[in-house]
């Protein structure tokens, strides 16, 4: 083993988990919990937040077990970091305690708000300023809300922390916020990586209400003695700044220039990483979002759009007589051993994958999630290779809006998370977009960017490039194969599908 190890605490809206990753990019040890969000106390069903203490127990318990399993190589820990899921965060007193609970991005209290602002600030005017369309769950409404509605929370609290930084908080007694996590809030000018004045005037704020930012690799403090006994980390550990999970795939991804990343898991974000911040109308009408990214100087302009939800749609509803198999990673095996055998085109079915409005590079269509193609002979496996197809589709619409946008001519893309995993759905993506599609063998890739960025701050690495050359990637590259001319045919008729069944969903 390395003599090395960063902890990494690794917020998700469906998974909590902390990971000890060496200074080769390898997970030494990792251990996950579920999580959710919960209904507001009091409140109606939508109103939904974190709790906050329950999700510290569980990173604790899974701290504690990482670090029991290390037992002999404690001293090896030269320091942990947090990085969690966007626009989520709360205001807190002096003390750090919550003066309200963090309202949840599945929260849809917000939502008449983004008619308020659009009177105010037009959403071109907010997407150059901020990089960010205007979505009922961005921070900014958050706190434009607490200001209308519960302003006390607010009045009493010193600042607004985002979920890294009340973890970061937990561990170590100091307040905290990064660019990258900041950079979520709609509350930041992109191009410049600080607050929008701009902005936080609209709703009665100033800078002063966040703590001053950290970059990325900064040592934020110390691993606390009340910190220690909760987790199991050495006391005195640095506790670095790392922040927005996603800006942490990009980075543990690899990618070089040119080559576009995906991190691929219920939802997927199709991102580059760029020096240039480029804000375009075509790039604002197709819903990119621009954000920035871990290191200082570069952006990552992207589209997020349903991913394997829509795999685990089918899974659910056609393949219910495996639901006895407790191992869910067998009936998905299973799954994928039924897909193999279906001839690309999947005998004419056809799926859209537009399965939650508004999201995806075809929301602006209104088209909703579809099957077309059905027939008394059709077999689930049918349906499920289909999915695999339309998702592909999807990624390659979003992949020539992403380069139109950008100006970029992208080489290939490297994929991350969980979807990363299925080689089938590998070689449909590189057969549909036309070019190689490169699998790595760290499926967390946000856990070792994080863990990277941690070892430059800890001093093992001088900087974060030189802690991202450390890592061993153990690529598998898919080329396109011989199925990529049936593909060409098929990709437009994909879109003539979205585009003629508009006035059909608009009209029903």
């Amino acid at each position: 083993m390395s003599d090395n190890l960063a902890v990494v605490f690794d917020c998700g809206a469906t998974e909590l988990s902390v990971a000890a990753v060496n200074d080769e990019g390898t997970i030494v040890k990792s251990v996950s919990y579920p999580n959710a969000p919960i209904i507001q106390p009091g409140c109606q069903e939508d109103w939904k937040i974190w709790d906050l203490e329950n999700i510290w127990l569980k990173l604790c318990l899974a701290c504690r077990q990482v670090c029991t399993s290390l037992a002999k190589d404690l001293k090896k820990i030269k320091a942990v970091t947090a990085c969690t899921f966007g626009a989520d965060g709360a205001p807190v007193s002096e003390h750090g305690s919550l003066t309200y609970p963090v309202i949840s991005w599945h929260d849809r209290r917000t939502i008449p708000l983004v008619e308020e602002i659009k009177k105010i600030m037009g959403p071109w005017e907010v997407f150059v300023e901020t990089g960010y369309q205007l979505i009922h769950f961005n921070t900014f409404f958050r706190l434009m809300w607490l200001k209308k509605y519960a302003p006390e929370a607010l009045s009493t609290a010193r600042y607004w922390l985002m979920m890294p930084g009340l973890l970061s908080y937990k561990l170590c007694g100091e307040f905290s916020i990064d660019p990258t996590i900041g950079g979520t809030m709609m509350a930041m000018s992109q191009r410049n990586r600080d607050w929008s004045t701009k902005m936080l005037s609209l709703i009665g704020l100033d800078p002063s209400f966040f703590p001053s930012l950290v970059e990325p690799g900064d040592v934020i403090g110390y691993v606390d003695s009340e910190a220690s006994k909760e987790t199991g980390l050495p006391e005195g550990t640095p506790v670095v700044a790392a922040g927005h999970d996603t800006q942490f795939a990009a980075l543990g991804s690899g990618a070089d220039e040119n080559e576009a990343i995906l991190s691929s898991g219920t939802w997927e974000i199709l991102m580059l990483r760029t020096n240039k911040y480029q804000p375009t109308r075509y790039g604002f009408s197709e819903g990119i979002l621009i954000e920035n990214d871990a290191v200082a100087g570069f952006w990552n302009p992207q589209l997020l759009m349903m991913g394997s939800g829509v795999v685990e749609w089918i899974r659910k509803h056609f393949y219910k007589d495996l639901d006895d198999i407790k191992d869910s990673g067998k009936i998905y095996e299973k799954m994928i051993e039924e897909g193999w055998k279906v001839d690309p085109g999947s005998s004419g079915v056809m799926l859209l994958p537009c399965f939650v409005e508004n999201t995806g590079p075809a929301k602006k269509y209104g088209t909703q999630g579809t099957i077309l193609g059905l027939n008394i002979n059709t077999e689930r496996g049918q349906i499920y290779r289909a999915a695999l197809e339309g998702l592909s589709f999807q990624l390659k619409h979003a992949l020539d809006i992403l380069s139109e946008a950008m100006g970029v001519k992208v080489k290939g893309i490297r994929i991350v998370g969980g979807g990363a995993k299925n080689a089938l759905w590998n070689q449909i993506r590189a057969d549909v977009i036309g070019l190689p599609v490169t699998s790595i063998a760290q499926k967390d890739a946000t856990s070792v960017g994080a863990a990277m960025v941690a070892f430059k701050g800890a001093g093992v690495f001088s900087s974060i490039e030189e802690a991202l050359r450390s890592i061993k990637f153990d690529e598998v590259v898919f080329e396109p194969s011989q199925n990529e001319t049936l593909y060409k045919k098929l990709t437009p008729k994909y879109m003539q599908a979205i585009k003629s069944l508009q006035k059909f969903y608009l009209e029903s």
